[in-house]
């Protein structure tokens, strides 16, 4: 059973169906269905691995091939993973003109595989490499024998997942394309993030200063509940996000 009001479902309904532009903010919480833990939390990997010896950035400059076997092991739940309900919903949205874009914080690439075509990344991507050395790119599944820990062809150097590790700056380009979006929305849907981390935790409050509402889909309240959000509903988005797309659609 839903956890949430009928009145607050429609209403989030009510806000969709008037909005402009609608854009989706999503964390964790959301790819937790398709068997990505969250990294905090007991099945987290933050539980086994300290995130200061794995996953700063100095740490991967200084032991990259002890970083690596951290990181094979996210790569394999990340590439075993196949979007959830949730992620088949936002691309429903999106091939029906209710969401014009997406800014995710996950580095699974779930959404795209789903079929979102706007999908800005805000901590990068698992499905490309880059080379801190030369600066070369690759796209991981391009390799035909993926060794670990990859090396560059270029200059033999090992590369690095092109996401941001603790201790980089976000991607300037993600960045300004995120707050863009989140200037220009009539409806935010924050989903499966508590929203707490900056820079990403002003996005919504970006959203709300230009006059734009905000929806609320997480399992547990978060500080948007009580002042931000308005619409809180506290329930799996792989529910949630499938009874929204009905009700778009008069189902």
């Amino acid at each position: 059973m839903l956890n949430h009001t009928h009145d607050s479902l429609n209403r989030a309904l009510s806000l969709i169906k008037s909005a402009g532009r609608v854009v989706a903010l999503t964390g964790a919480g959301i790819s937790v269905d398709s068997g990505i833990p969250a990294f905090r939390g007991s099945q987290g990997l933050w539980e086994r691995y300290d995130p200061q010896e794995y996953a700063h950035i100095d740490a991967f400059c200084a032991h990259p091939q002890k970083v690596w076997r951290m990181l094979e092991e996210m790569l394999t739940l990340v590439f075993s993973a196949r979007p959830n309900p949730a992620h088949l919903a936002l691309a429903a949205l999106e091939e029906c003109g209710h969401l014009q874009t997406i800014i995710t914080q996950n580095v699974d690439g779930l959404h795209q595989e789903a079929g979102n075509t706007r999908v800005i990344e805000f901590h990068g991507s698992t499905r490309k490499l880059v080379c801190l050395s030369c600066g070369r790119e690759q796209d991981i599944r391009s390799l035909e024998d993926f060794s670990v820990p990859p090396r560059c062809a270029a200059c033999r150097k090992i590369m690095k997942p092109d996401v941001v590790f603790f201790g980089e700056a976000i991607p300037s380009a993600a960045q300004n394309s995120a707050v863009l979006a989140a200037s220009h929305a009539d409806v935010m849907l924050v989903i499966g993030t508590s929203a707490v981390v900056y820079p990403v935790a002003d996005l919504p409050l970006v959203t709300r200063r230009n006059g734009g509402k905000i929806i609320e889909i997480n399992l547990e309240p978060s500080p948007l509940s009580k002042d931000i959000a308005d619409v809180v509903i506290l329930d799996s988005a792989s529910t949630v996000l499938p009874t929204l797309v009905d009700g778009l659609r008069g189902v």
